[in-house]
Protein backbone atom coordinates (compact mmCIF):
# COMPACT_ATOMS: atom_id res chain seq x y z
CA UNK A 1 0.00 0.00 0.00
CA UNK A 2 1.43 3.07 -1.02
CA UNK A 3 -0.72 5.78 0.50
CA UNK A 4 -0.94 8.15 -1.95
CA UNK A 5 -4.63 9.43 -3.81
CA UNK A 6 -7.46 10.78 -2.47
CA UNK A 7 -8.79 10.48 1.28
CA UNK A 8 -11.49 8.17 1.82
CA UNK A 9 -14.26 6.78 4.37
CA UNK A 10 -16.04 3.56 5.04
CA UNK A 11 -18.91 3.98 6.94
CA UNK A 12 -20.28 0.51 8.84
CA UNK A 13 -23.77 1.36 7.97
CA UNK A 14 -26.55 1.25 5.71
CA UNK A 15 -24.02 0.53 2.74
CA UNK A 16 -23.65 -3.17 2.34
CA UNK A 17 -20.22 -2.86 0.68
CA UNK A 18 -18.86 -1.01 3.32
CA UNK A 19 -19.83 -3.09 6.07
CA UNK A 20 -18.52 -6.61 4.59
CA UNK A 21 -15.28 -4.32 4.02
CA UNK A 22 -14.64 -3.27 7.65
CA UNK A 23 -16.04 -7.28 8.93
CA UNK A 24 -13.15 -8.51 6.52
CA UNK A 25 -10.55 -7.26 8.38
CA UNK A 26 -12.24 -8.27 11.60
CA UNK A 27 -12.23 -11.73 10.83
CA UNK A 28 -8.51 -10.92 9.35
CA UNK A 29 -5.16 -12.00 10.63
CA UNK A 30 -4.48 -9.16 13.49
CA UNK A 31 -2.01 -6.20 12.10
CA UNK A 32 1.83 -7.02 12.93
CA UNK A 33 1.98 -3.02 13.29
CA UNK A 34 0.13 -1.78 16.25
CA UNK A 35 -1.88 1.10 16.29
CA UNK A 36 -0.18 4.29 17.66
CA UNK A 37 -0.14 4.72 21.59
CA UNK A 38 3.16 6.52 22.69
CA UNK A 39 1.42 9.96 23.02
CA UNK A 40 -2.30 10.83 23.88
CA UNK A 41 -3.97 13.94 23.43
CA UNK A 42 -7.41 13.95 24.50
CA UNK A 43 -10.51 16.27 25.34
CA UNK A 44 -14.32 16.32 24.66
CA UNK A 45 -14.22 16.42 21.37
CA UNK A 46 -11.04 14.67 20.01
CA UNK A 47 -9.07 12.24 20.53
CA UNK A 48 -5.08 12.05 19.08
CA UNK A 49 -3.17 8.96 19.50
CA UNK A 50 0.13 9.29 17.52
CA UNK A 51 3.58 8.07 17.43
CA UNK A 52 4.48 11.46 16.81
CA UNK A 53 5.13 14.31 20.00
CA UNK A 54 2.29 16.75 19.70
CA UNK A 55 1.85 19.22 22.44
CA UNK A 56 -1.47 20.15 23.23
CA UNK A 57 -1.25 23.89 21.90
CA UNK A 58 0.03 22.43 18.42
CA UNK A 59 -1.36 24.61 15.65
CA UNK A 60 -3.04 20.87 13.98
CA UNK A 61 -4.54 20.08 16.82
CA UNK A 62 -6.00 24.21 17.14
CA UNK A 63 -7.06 23.97 13.99
CA UNK A 64 -9.53 20.97 14.39
CA UNK A 65 -11.16 22.39 16.72
CA UNK A 66 -11.49 25.50 14.63
CA UNK A 67 -12.67 23.52 12.19
CA UNK A 68 -15.11 21.36 14.57
CA UNK A 69 -16.82 24.94 15.34
CA UNK A 70 -16.56 25.87 11.67
CA UNK A 71 -19.01 23.51 10.64
CA UNK A 72 -21.36 23.22 13.50
CA UNK A 73 -21.76 27.11 12.64
CA UNK A 74 -22.23 26.82 8.82
CA UNK A 75 -24.25 23.93 8.89
CA UNK A 76 -26.68 24.10 11.96
CA UNK A 77 -25.61 21.01 13.57
CA UNK A 78 -25.55 20.26 17.38
CA UNK A 79 -22.58 19.87 18.86
CA UNK A 80 -21.64 16.07 18.55
CA UNK A 81 -21.57 13.54 21.43
CA UNK A 82 -19.03 10.70 20.18
CA UNK A 83 -15.24 11.98 19.56
CA UNK A 84 -13.37 11.53 17.19
CA UNK A 85 -10.28 9.51 17.14
CA UNK A 86 -7.72 9.90 15.10
CA UNK A 87 -4.64 7.04 15.14
CA UNK A 88 -1.40 9.47 13.64
CA UNK A 89 1.17 7.14 12.53
CA UNK A 90 4.72 8.33 12.65
CA UNK A 91 5.36 7.52 8.73
CA UNK A 92 3.87 5.93 5.85
CA UNK A 93 5.06 2.48 6.08
CA UNK A 94 3.89 2.26 9.39
CA UNK A 95 0.30 3.08 8.59
CA UNK A 96 0.37 1.21 5.29
CA UNK A 97 1.00 -2.05 6.95
CA UNK A 98 -1.63 -1.66 9.27
CA UNK A 99 -3.86 -0.68 7.29
CA UNK A 100 -2.98 -3.84 4.74
CA UNK A 101 -3.18 -6.18 7.09
CA UNK A 102 -6.55 -4.66 8.90
CA UNK A 103 -8.72 -3.90 6.14
CA UNK A 104 -7.25 -5.71 3.08
CA UNK A 105 -9.96 -5.04 0.84
CA UNK A 106 -9.57 -1.28 0.69
CA UNK A 107 -7.36 0.37 -1.78
CA UNK A 108 -4.48 2.71 -1.24
CA UNK A 109 -5.40 5.95 0.53
CA UNK A 110 -3.26 8.77 2.41
CA UNK A 111 -5.97 8.71 5.04
CA UNK A 112 -8.93 7.00 5.92
CA UNK A 113 -11.83 7.44 8.28
CA UNK A 114 -13.95 4.29 9.63
CA UNK A 115 -17.08 4.65 11.40
CA UNK A 116 -18.92 2.25 13.34
CA UNK A 117 -21.19 2.42 16.26
CA UNK A 118 -17.93 1.83 18.39
CA UNK A 119 -15.86 4.31 16.79
CA UNK A 120 -15.18 7.18 14.61
CA UNK A 121 -11.74 6.54 13.88
CA UNK A 122 -9.38 8.88 11.49
CA UNK A 123 -6.35 6.77 10.34
CA UNK A 124 -3.09 8.90 8.77
CA UNK A 125 0.43 8.88 8.63
CA UNK A 126 2.90 12.49 9.36
CA UNK A 127 3.52 13.49 5.78
CA UNK A 128 3.53 16.80 3.54
CA UNK A 129 -0.42 17.05 3.55
CA UNK A 130 -1.51 15.76 7.12
CA UNK A 131 -3.31 18.69 7.96
CA UNK A 132 -5.32 18.76 4.83
CA UNK A 133 -5.92 14.65 5.34
CA UNK A 134 -6.95 15.77 8.76
CA UNK A 135 -9.69 18.15 8.15
CA UNK A 136 -11.22 15.88 5.56
CA UNK A 137 -11.82 12.96 7.49
CA UNK A 138 -12.43 14.85 10.84
CA UNK A 139 -14.88 16.14 8.97
CA UNK A 140 -16.21 13.40 7.97
CA UNK A 141 -16.17 12.10 11.72
CA UNK A 142 -17.99 15.41 12.82
CA UNK A 143 -20.89 14.52 10.60
CA UNK A 144 -21.38 10.78 11.13
CA UNK A 145 -21.04 12.01 15.38
CA UNK A 146 -24.47 14.21 14.56
CA UNK A 147 -25.93 12.70 12.07
CA UNK A 148 -27.56 9.18 11.26
CA UNK A 149 -26.02 9.19 8.22
CA UNK A 150 -24.63 10.97 5.07
CA UNK A 151 -25.54 10.14 1.54
CA UNK A 152 -21.68 9.43 -0.08
CA UNK A 153 -21.69 12.45 -2.75
CA UNK A 154 -22.74 14.95 0.05
CA UNK A 155 -20.06 13.04 3.08
CA UNK A 156 -17.38 13.91 0.34
CA UNK A 157 -18.28 17.09 -0.81
CA UNK A 158 -18.63 18.22 2.62
CA UNK A 159 -14.74 16.88 3.52
CA UNK A 160 -13.78 18.37 0.28
CA UNK A 161 -15.58 21.82 0.87
CA UNK A 162 -14.02 21.63 4.93
CA UNK A 163 -10.59 20.61 4.21
CA UNK A 164 -9.55 23.80 2.43
CA UNK A 165 -7.69 26.16 4.21
CA UNK A 166 -6.91 29.00 2.05
CA UNK A 167 -9.00 32.10 1.03
CA UNK A 168 -12.13 32.01 0.20
CA UNK A 169 -13.60 29.57 1.88
CA UNK A 170 -14.31 26.35 0.63
CA UNK A 171 -12.52 27.48 -2.49
CA UNK A 172 -10.24 24.13 -4.35
CA UNK A 173 -8.54 26.43 -7.38
CA UNK A 174 -7.70 23.52 -9.21
CA UNK A 175 -11.52 21.57 -8.88
CA UNK A 176 -12.90 25.29 -9.90
CA UNK A 177 -10.20 26.03 -12.90
CA UNK A 178 -10.70 22.14 -14.01
CA UNK A 179 -14.85 22.74 -14.01
CA UNK A 180 -14.31 25.47 -15.64
CA UNK A 181 -12.37 23.90 -18.70
CA UNK A 182 -14.70 21.09 -19.01
CA UNK A 183 -17.62 23.44 -18.59
CA UNK A 184 -16.03 25.25 -21.58
CA UNK A 185 -15.71 21.48 -23.61
CA UNK A 186 -19.64 20.59 -22.99
CA UNK A 187 -19.72 18.93 -19.61
CA UNK A 188 -22.59 18.80 -17.88
CA UNK A 189 -23.67 18.21 -14.59
CA UNK A 190 -25.41 15.37 -13.37
CA UNK A 191 -26.49 15.51 -9.36
CA UNK A 192 -29.04 12.26 -10.05
CA UNK A 193 -26.12 10.28 -10.88
CA UNK A 194 -24.10 11.16 -7.84
CA UNK A 195 -26.77 10.10 -5.13
CA UNK A 196 -26.63 6.90 -6.93
CA UNK A 197 -22.94 6.05 -5.78
CA UNK A 198 -23.14 4.26 -2.90
CA UNK A 199 -19.39 2.58 -2.09
CA UNK A 200 -16.21 4.66 -2.02
CA UNK A 201 -14.54 2.55 -4.98
CA UNK A 202 -17.33 4.36 -7.26
CA UNK A 203 -15.90 7.44 -6.88
CA UNK A 204 -13.58 8.96 -9.46
CA UNK A 205 -11.79 11.92 -8.90
CA UNK A 206 -14.52 13.90 -11.30
CA UNK A 207 -16.66 12.66 -8.65
CA UNK A 208 -14.85 14.27 -5.59
CA UNK A 209 -14.67 17.29 -7.77
CA UNK A 210 -18.58 17.67 -8.71
CA UNK A 211 -19.86 16.82 -5.38
CA UNK A 212 -17.35 19.65 -3.99
CA UNK A 213 -19.05 22.06 -6.48
CA UNK A 214 -22.55 21.36 -5.43
CA UNK A 215 -21.64 21.52 -2.41
CA UNK A 216 -19.83 24.90 -2.69
CA UNK A 217 -22.84 25.88 -4.88
CA UNK A 218 -25.64 25.12 -1.72
CA UNK A 219 -23.75 26.86 0.94
CA UNK A 220 -22.85 29.88 -1.25
CA UNK A 221 -25.25 30.76 -4.32
CA UNK A 222 -28.28 32.14 -1.86
CA UNK A 223 -30.32 31.97 1.01
CA UNK A 224 -32.86 29.39 -0.50
CA UNK A 225 -29.67 27.11 -1.21
CA UNK A 226 -28.38 26.94 1.62
CA UNK A 227 -31.58 26.24 3.60
CA UNK A 228 -32.05 23.52 1.33
CA UNK A 229 -28.95 21.96 2.35
CA UNK A 230 -29.17 22.59 6.34
CA UNK A 231 -32.59 21.41 6.35
CA UNK A 232 -31.99 18.20 4.99
CA UNK A 233 -29.18 18.17 7.21
CA UNK A 234 -31.50 18.31 10.08
CA UNK A 235 -33.72 15.69 9.34
CA UNK A 236 -30.51 13.66 8.42
CA UNK A 237 -30.54 14.09 12.86
CA UNK A 238 -33.42 11.94 13.37
CA UNK A 239 -33.87 9.36 10.33
CA UNK A 240 -30.96 7.87 7.75
CA UNK A 241 -33.62 8.12 5.06
CA UNK A 242 -34.52 11.38 4.15
CA UNK A 243 -34.98 11.16 0.30
CA UNK A 244 -33.01 13.04 -2.20
CA UNK A 245 -31.46 16.40 -1.69
CA UNK A 246 -31.99 17.01 -5.23
CA UNK A 247 -36.22 16.17 -5.07
CA UNK A 248 -35.94 19.21 -2.19
CA UNK A 249 -33.33 21.35 -4.57
CA UNK A 250 -35.24 21.35 -7.76
CA UNK A 251 -38.76 21.74 -5.56
CA UNK A 252 -36.95 24.85 -4.07
CA UNK A 253 -35.22 26.14 -6.99
CA UNK A 254 -36.91 24.73 -10.29
CA UNK A 255 -34.03 25.51 -12.51
CA UNK A 256 -31.28 24.61 -10.13
CA UNK A 257 -29.43 22.98 -12.40
CA UNK A 258 -28.91 25.79 -14.76
CA UNK A 259 -28.13 27.95 -12.17
CA UNK A 260 -25.34 25.52 -11.07
CA UNK A 261 -24.01 25.16 -14.26
CA UNK A 262 -23.32 28.79 -14.59
CA UNK A 263 -22.58 29.13 -11.18
CA UNK A 264 -19.79 26.61 -11.74
CA UNK A 265 -18.65 27.89 -14.41
CA UNK A 266 -18.01 31.23 -12.57
CA UNK A 267 -16.00 30.16 -9.65
CA UNK A 268 -12.93 30.49 -11.27
CA UNK A 269 -13.94 34.65 -11.91
CA UNK A 270 -12.44 35.53 -8.57
CA UNK A 271 -9.73 33.86 -8.57
CA UNK A 272 -8.42 35.23 -12.24
CA UNK A 273 -9.41 39.05 -10.58
CA UNK A 274 -7.19 37.72 -7.16
CA UNK A 275 -4.35 36.80 -9.92
CA UNK A 276 -4.41 39.53 -11.27
CA UNK A 277 -4.20 42.24 -8.65
CA UNK A 278 -1.48 39.86 -7.12
CA UNK A 279 0.50 40.48 -9.97
CA UNK A 280 0.68 44.49 -10.28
Amino acid sequence: MTGRGRSAYVWAGSRLLLVALTLSGCRGPQPTVGLPAKYTLENEHLTVQSDVKLPRNHELIRDLGHLREEILSILDLPVQKQPVVVYLFADENRYSQYLHTRYPMLPPRRAYFVGSAKELAVYTYWGDRIQEDLRHEFTHGVLHATLKDVPLWLDEGLAEYFEVTSQPAGMNRDYAMNLAAGIASGWKPDLDRLESLEAVDQMQKADYQESWAWVHFLLNHNEDSHAVLTGYLRELRTTSQPGKLSTRLRASIPVADSRFLNYAAGLTDGLIRVGRIEAK
